[in-house]
């Protein structure tokens, strides 16, 4: 009798001990604290209770009593934190360019409506995903694929704007969207690129058109003042031989008499011009000058050069 009363208290006291190990267990994993009608609610967090199935509370932040003899139970726990969901939408801009376009939605659920953000959207990362890739695919098309990058901004306000409006009936907070990456398709990326490439050339070669342009214009008017100047010492060398040669002349005519300014005007050009053969014979570097040296040929040098030197003089 003893051995089966013993017995039997052992087998109360195992069962009350695994009864004792599953509330425990089922604590631990659901994470709400809850032992014997106590529950344990987390700070960023609230509770959503229940009676019998139907909603009945949120509770705060902090230990609360929940008798789940009376039919009380806890729902699920709601996340107050800041939460942030990247959505890829690949879309095509005004200009026929397939973008992708990532845009980060930073979110949360509103305290005061905890209910409606607990029981009216069974996914909501879903529900925000559908309303950007409606908002992206209604603005990005009426953008060129310049423009897409340019107006980023008002992109992400009109993500903002529409999700504001939408998710605020479900109790959500859109705390930020931003747009962080517009992605073309590589090849778009590398004709862009090029694009930018040659008319980056282009420029280059217009100012180095221009830079050319402004060394010949310089050159010229350098080469104009060198031959304009060079001009003026050969018209005052002439005019210097033309009064040399008429001083000789009248010097010699004075004390030779009988001589006319002809003969001497021969006679120096005859001068200078075996001068000029001698320093021409003379020089090892100079190049080959055929002239004509008979007596007649002498002659009609020598009526060459006074015509020329007599008109240069007329002319001055």
């Amino acid at each position: 009798m003893l051995v089966f009363l013993y017995r039997v208290f052992v087998a109360l006291f195992k069962g009350v001990k695994d009864l004792l190990g599953s509330l425990v267990q089922f604590s631990t994993n659901q994470k709400m604290g809850q032992a014997l009608g106590c529950i344990q609610v987390e700070q960023s967090t609230v509770t959503i209770t229940e009676t019998f199935g139907k909603f009945d509370d949120v509770l705060q932040p902090g230990c609360h009593c929940l008798p789940w003899c009376f039919g009380k139970q806890a729902a699920g726990i709601l996340s107050l934190r800041v939460q942030q969901l990247d959505v890829k939408c690949e879309t095509k801009t005004k200009d026929n360019v397939f973008v992708n376009v990532v845009a980060s939605i930073q979110y949360r659920a509103l305290s005061e409506k905890a209910q409606d953000a607990f029981y009216k959207l069974s996914n909501t990362r879903a529900q925000i995903q559908s309303y950007v890739f409606d908002v992206i695919r209604a603005s990005v098309p009426k953008l060129e694929l310049d423009a897409v990058f340019e107006q980023k901004n008002d992109i992400a306000r009109a993500v903002e704007e529409e999700l504001e409006k939408a998710m605020s009936h479900y109790g959500f907070e859109i705390v930020q969207t931003l747009i962080v990456d517009i992605e073309p398709d590589e090849h778009v990326k590398r004709a862009m690129n090029e694009i930018k490439i040659a008319a980056r050339l282009r420029v280059a070669a217009n100012e180095k058109a221009e830079a050319e342009k402004i060394l010949q214009i310089k050159r010229a008017e350098g080469d104009a003042e060198s031959k304009y100047l060079a001009g003026l010492g050969i018209a005052r060398q002439r005019q210097a031989i033309v009064d040399g040669l008429r001083d000789s002349v009248l010097a010699f005519s004075v004390n030779v008499p009988g001589t006319t300014s002809k003969d001497v005007m021969d006679m120096v050009l005859v001068t200078q011009y075996f001068d000029t053969m001698k320093e021409i014979g003379a020089s090892s570097k100079s190049n080959s000058v055929f002239i004509p040296h008979g007596p007649g040929a002498v002659r009609d040098v020598a009526s060459q050069i006074r015509d020329g030197l007599l008109q240069a003089g007329q002319s001055n």
